[in-house]
C-alpha cells in the first residue's frame, strides 16, 4: 500500500533545532526563558496589533484562562458556537458554567449573529445574562466579525475569539484573534504551525497578560516562600517548545500560502462538479488561511455521500475527516440549551475535511486527484 497521506501533519522549517540547541546550551529547559519571550514577541509582531501574548501549554489552557479573566464561574452561562471542536466548550464546564450553544450561518459555517442575539435575549429573559461569548474562526474562515461584535457590544458581553485554527487569517485586513477581549491560538501538531503541543492567549492589555501568566504558573504570591491566595494552573509553555515555535514563525507566511494553494487545488477540481460546495470566503473582507479545505456534498445531486468519499480516500490510505460534530449533538452536552436551526447538523451530515497539509507533494496531490476523479466519474 502507498504511504499514508495525512489530513494535516507537522511541517518543520529547518530553523527549529537552532532555537532548541540555544535552550540546551543555556540550560533553559523550563517553562520560561528567552525562547518563550521571543516567541511571544514574534506572535505579537505577526498579528500586527497592539496586543500582549502569553505563551501557554495549549489553546484549551488559553481559553480556560480567558474565561477566568472574564469572571466566569459556577452557575454562569457562556454562549458558545456549536459547530466546533470540543476544546471550545470544555473549559466552560471546567468553570462549573453551562454552555449555551448557537447555530452556524451557511456562508462561513460560523456562529450566526441572528441566532446569537436571539439566544442572549432569551437567556436574559430567563434571568441569566451570559458572561461571555466564544466564537470560532472555523477551519481558518473568519466569522462575521462586525455583526458578532455588534451583538456583543449591544449587550456588553465580552467576546472570546477562538482563533485556534485561524493564525494567518484576517478580516478587513486585521488579524483574527485581535478583535475580542481575548483571542485564543493553538500550536497543536496538526495546526498551521506547531510547537508540538502549545497555545497562546492574545490579550488587549499588559495587566490581562500578567494575570494570565500568574494563573498559568500556579498563582504563586509575591513571597520568599510558596504562598497561594488563588487557585493556579500549570499552563505555561516550556522554553523548548517555544524554540520550535520560533523556528516555525520564520516560515508561517509560506505555510499560509501553501494551505491556500491546496484550497485553490480543490476549488479548481470541484468547479464543474454539481452538488459539491467548497468552503470559500464570502467577500474580499475575508482572508482565510484555509487551515483545512472542506467541502459539503449534496447526496441527492452527487448520488453518493460524504461518507462514501471518506471511505474511498481511506481505501487508498488517504486521511479525510467529517466536519466537527456540533456540540449540541454531543452526549456530554445533551442537556445544554441550543438556539438556531439545522445549519450545523446539515454541515456535519454532509461535510468532509480534505487533506490540506502544507507539505503535500505533487505525487500526493496526484493520488488525491486520482481518487476524486474515480469517485466523481
Amino acid at each position: 500500500m502507498d504511504p499514508k497521506i495525512w489530513l494535516s501533519s507537522p511541517h518543520m522549517g529547518g530553523k527549529e533545532l537552532h532555537y532548541i540547541h540555544d535552550a540546551f546550551d543555556a540550560n533553559w529547559v523550563a517553562p520560561l526563558g528567552p525562547n518563550v519571550n521571543g516567541f511571544e514577541a514574534d506572535i505579537a509582531a505577526f498579528l500586527n496589533a497592539n496586543v500582549q501574548i502569553a505563551a501557554l501549554s495549549s489553546g484549551t489552557a488559553a481559553l480556560h484562562l480567558a474565561l477566568i479573566e472574564c469572571g466566569v464561574g459556577y452557575g454562569d452561562e457562556v454562549i458558545c458556537q456549536s459547530m466546533t471542536f470540543s476544546a471550545s466548550a470544555n473549559p466552560i464546564a471546567y468553570q462549573g458554567a453551562t454552555p449555551v450553544f448557537v447555530d452556524s450561518e451557511p456562508e462561513t459555517w460560523n456562529i450566526c449573529p441572528k441566532a446569537l442575539r436571539k439566544a442572549i435575549v432569551d437567556r436574559i429573559a430567563k434571568g441569566k445574562k451570559p458572561k461571555a461569548i466564544v466564537a470560532v474562526h472555523l477551519y481558518g474562515m473568519p466569522f462575521r466579525v462586525d455583526e458578532v461584535l455588534a451583538v456583543a457590544d449591544e449587550f456588553a458581553i465580552p467576546l472570546i475569539e477562538d482563533a485556534a485554527e485561524a493564525l494567518g487569517s484576517t478580516y478587513k485586513g486585521k488579524a483574527c484573534g485581535t478583535f475580542g477581549r481575548f483571542g485564543v491560538l493553538s500550536f497543536n501538531g496538526n495546526k498551521i504551525i506547531t510547537t508540538s503541543g502549545g497555545g497562546a492567549l492574545v490579550c488587549r492589555t499588559q495587566a490581562d497578560k500578567e494575570k494570565a501568566v500568574f494563573l498559568a504558573t500556579q498563582a504563586r504570591d509575591e513571597a520568599p516562600h510558596y504562598q497561594h491566595s488563588h487557585i493556579g494552573y500549570n499552563y505555561r509553555m516550556s522554553n523548548i517548545c517555544a524554540g520550535i515555535g520560533r523556528g516555525q514563525m520564520e516560515v508561517l507566511g509560506d505555510r499560509v500560502q501553501a494551505r491556500r494553494a491546496m484550497y485553490d487545488f480543490y476549488k479548481t477540481f470541484f468547479k464543474d462538479i454539481v452538488g459539491v460546495t467548497v468552503l470559500t470566503e464570502p467577500s474580499a473582507d475575508y482572508y482565510a488561511n484555509h487551515w483545512l479545505s472542506a467541502i459539503v456534498m449534496d447526496p441527492e445531486k452527487v448520488g453518493r455521500t460524504r461518507e462514501d468519499l471518506r471511505l474511498a480516500f481511506l481505501a487508498d490510505n488517504i486521511e479525510s475527516r467529517p466536519l466537527w460534530k456540533p456540540m449540541h449533538m454531543q452526549p456530554v452536552f445533551a442537556d445544554a440549551p441550543y438556539y438556531g436551526e439545522n445549519v450545523a447538523q446539515e454541515l456535519f451530515a454532509n461535510g468532509l475535511c480534505l487533506p490540506s497539509g502544507s507539505n503535500l507533494t505533487e505525487t500526493e496531490r496526484e493520488r488525491i486527484t486520482t481518487v476524486l476523479q474515480r469517485f466523481f466519474q
